[in-house]
């Protein structure tokens, strides 16, 4: 990847010209016709299967979700099918991914999208983050691949790209700064293949270099999974797919929680609509 060039060009001007941002996208288009990166949902603008796929990918690895996306929309192909499905055929189907309360989110928006809107996903950004689970990112990313909206987007290897390039010697560069830049270079054209090039660029990057994400003002390491809540969670939720209405000791027992940690997660399961208790037992919630 020759880049160096075009680094010192971009930065040296403390700005944009035509000429640059020409340039710039040249650099990002020739990667992505050398280096394609064929994902499913990148073969569609149908916004329910954008929705499945964007919900998936929050804080999931595209790897993880590649195979789960296509088993997904062949049990669910459309809200309908979701919204009508019970809660537990929807969670044991997200088995996997993690992060179990987007599949909670999923459904409910299914059934909102149905009640309120009709059968069709709104496209305006507003009106998507009034559904659960769906906030202003994913909102934008909803409006340009679904909806083909020429929206300011940014995530983290599109973050990656732009910290790059355009602030080669900063380090707590913030979201406010990078989206003029964004903004000025964006494709109006096909920003759906554009945010696609973007992407693909920066996990090129990744593999090649520092981490430019690092130098954001919004980085964070993730939590270490294993003995994690997040952890105890899906095990809880697996156990209850395979055995419902189980008691906290039988719970207990299974997971290998103790009895204290295994109470107070169960709790915030049940207030998360994730989980019901009935009679003595705790079994995935219906909704």
């Amino acid at each position: 990847m020759e880049i160096t060039g075009l680094i010192e060009s971009l930065y040296s001007r403390h700005g944009l010209t035509h000429e640059t941002i020409l340039q710039f996208r040249r650099e990002i288009y020739d990667n992505y016709k050398a280096n394609p990166r064929p994902m499913p949902w990148r073969q569609t603008d149908d916004p329910y299967r954008i929705l499945v796929s964007e919900v998936m990918l929050q804080q999931t690895r595209v790897e993880r979700v590649a195979g789960k996306y296509l088993q997904f929309i062949a049990a669910f192909p459309d809200f309908t099918a979701l919204g009508r499905a019970p809660f537990p055929e929807v969670l044991a189907l997200w088995q996997g991914l993690g992060y179990n309360r987007r599949a909670l989110s999923l459904h409910k928006t299914a059934r909102l999208v149905i009640d309120t809107f009709d059968g069709k996903l709104p496209p305006s950004p507003a009106a998507l983050q009034t559904l659960p689970g769906i906030g202003a990112y994913t909102a934008a990313a909803i409006a340009a691949f679904a909806f083909h909206q020429p929206v300011v987007l940014i995530e983290t290897n599109i973050r990656s790209v732009y910290i790059h390039f355009f602030f080669m010697d900063r380090q707590d560069v913030p979201d406010r700064e990078i989206f003029p830049f964004i903004r000025a270079t964006l494709d109006a054209d096909d920003v759906r293949t554009w945010y696609y090039a973007l992407m693909d660029y920066g996990a090129r990057l990744k593999q090649q270099f520092t981490n430019p994400s690092r130098r954001s003002a919004h980085y964070a390491r993730q939590a270490p999974f294993h003995g994690s809540d997040r952890q105890v969670r899906g095990k809880i939720l697996k156990m209850l797919l395979e055995k419902p209405f189980s008691s906290s000791t039988e719970i207990a027992e299974l997971t290998g929680v103790d009895m204290g940690r295994l109470c107070k997660i169960l709790t915030q399961l049940v207030e998360e609509n994730l989980v019901i208790r009935k009679r003595k037992g705790y079994a995935i919630a219906e909704n």
